[in-house]
């Protein structure tokens, strides 16, 4: 059975789904109005492999993850960019859909804009006011906080000892300062909806209520997000969606990745130690990112710097030299059977991978059991020669975990035909013990950004 941490429960707890053999999870996606950064790439990582995982167990995954693309961040981002709020939106929804592709993350069965989903926002207000949740003040209506007498129960914190301050907005005549706005009044030049209170926009929290809602239905198994989103965000999507729906309605399991830190101190763009995921995939594969992310288990802070990622890397070029080698034995060896150690190995490795897997998703020590299995095979290899069918059961084995962790396997790896000819000419120097064309053609073909590697077992190529 999958363990979870759920942070409402603050422990971990097996995972039991509302319906059999399904899921439906709902992660917070990003504000559009700026480029992708790793903080970003962390919570898409994390989410990506849990949801990977469940279809790995057979689950029938029903997977949403929004684009908020109306809030002040985009009005105040576009009015600096003299464009309307949809061109911006426009002008940076493929900025996402690149970096997520790069880093291997499956597109949301369900990809909703809060645009899109106001009517429901509408509907969702009304019936907190009918049942006195709700007051209005001179730009909006307000969600009055001490009608919910169990607000703090996700973040664990007691409305008496809440106060004014970080992601609380200030605001004179507000019961609480905990208050916090539904409907936003109309202000001149600002994107607009009619409504019973009047034109104007939704207010964040209860966009992500409207769209779980309007897609995963008034309750369903797991809302996931950053750790940053707990309060207020997550708290207040409580707080308003279970007056409406009932007690116990809305999310059953509550489930966050930690922080990306730098230096010890969180990413942010005040300090100015912000990284766009652009930025660094200029320097660092994309699979060297997820994997280094895949290294720390998803609640765990990541403690970012050049040094981490560069020691991904080489994890990370283990695996893949591994792979290419295997790969290439493939073409050269006969058939045979599956030895009882080796297929012990596979066995061991898969019970190893799946246990770390149904604790709470540790890929920290999924990758552990698949680098020992690595390790092992490889000694197998030294001491005699794997047929194709061994060296297809491990590749397989390989494949299967990989449709989780996506770090393995490279893309399809291709060199021009000069560089091929390349290859060619140099294997043939070998073969005529032309040592010295050999290595003139292995200095040629490494300014060109490929490493050639012998083996007993023949030449080959990688990537630098």
């Amino acid at each position: 059975m999958i363990k979870i941490y759920d942070t409402l429960r603050a422990k971990k707890v097996d995972f039991v789904p509302l319906n059999e053999g399904k899921v439906g999870i709902y992660v917070c996606g990003p504000t559009v109005y700026d480029s992708a950064h790793l903080g970003h790439g962390r919570s898409a990582v994390s989410f990506d492999v849990i949801r990977k995982y469940f279809i790995y167990r057979d689950y029938e995954v029903k997977y949403v993850s929004n684009y908020t693309d109306i809030d002040d961040k985009m009005i105040n981002r576009a009015k600096e960019e003299g464009i309307s709020v949809e061109e911006l939106s426009k002008k940076v929804f493929p900025i996402y859909a690149r970096d997520y592709g790069a880093l291997g993350i499956m597109v949301p069965d369900i990809q909703p804009l809060a645009t899109q989903h106001v009517p429901e926002m509408i509907e969702l207000i009304q019936a907190l006011e009918k049942q006195g949740f709700t007051y209005i003040l001179d730009d909006g209506v307000y969600y009055e906080v001490a009608k919910f007498k169990e607000y703090g129960k996700l973040s664990k914190q007691k409305l008496e000892d809440l106060r004014a301050g970080s992601r609380v907005d200030v605001k004179d005549g507000k019961k609480s300062p905990c208050d916090f706005v539904l409907w936003k009044f109309k202000k001149e030049g600002e994107p607009s909806w009619p409504s019973s209170w009047g034109e104007g926009r939704p207010g964040w929290h209860i966009e992500c209520s409207a769209m779980t809602w309007k897609h995963l239905g008034e309750k369903f198994d797991i809302h996931g997000g950053g750790l940053d989103l707990t309060f207020p965000h997550h708290e207040c999507e409580i707080a308003q969606s279970e007056p409406v729906f009932g007690k116990g309605s809305f999310s059953k399991y509550w489930m966050h990745n930690g922080f990306i830190n730098v230096d010890n101190e969180k990413m942010s763009k005040s300090l100015g130690n912000f990284f766009t995921l652009k930025e660094i995939f200029e320097k660092y594969d994309p699979k060297v990112v997820r994997f280094m992310f895949l290294q720390t288990h998803y609640r765990n802070p990541v403690n970012f710097s050049n040094v981490l990622l560069d020691q991904a890397k080489a994890g990370l070029t283990r695996f893949h030299d591994f792979v290419r080698n295997l790969n290439m034995l493939l073409e050269q060896s006969g058939d045979g059977e599956i030895s009882e150690n080796l297929n012990a190995e596979i066995n061991i490795a898969r019970d190893g991978f799946e246990s770390s897997m149904d604790d709470d998703f540790n890929t920290s020590g999924a990758l552990g059991v698949v680098s020992e299995f690595v390790k092992a095979v490889n000694v197998m290899m030294k001491n005699t020669n794997l047929n194709k069918i061994e060296l297809s059961a491990v590749l397989n084995f390989l494949q299967l975990v990989d449709k989780v962790l996506g770090v393995i396997f490279v893309d399809h790896e291709s060199v021009d035909d000069e560089v091929e000819a390349l290859i060619e000419k140099r294997n043939l120097a070998r073969k005529s013990r032309d040592f010295k064309a050999s290595d003139e053609i292995r200095d040629e073909l490494l300014n060109k950004g490929i490493v050639l590697e012998d083996t007993p077992k023949g030449t080959i190529w990688k990537k630098i």
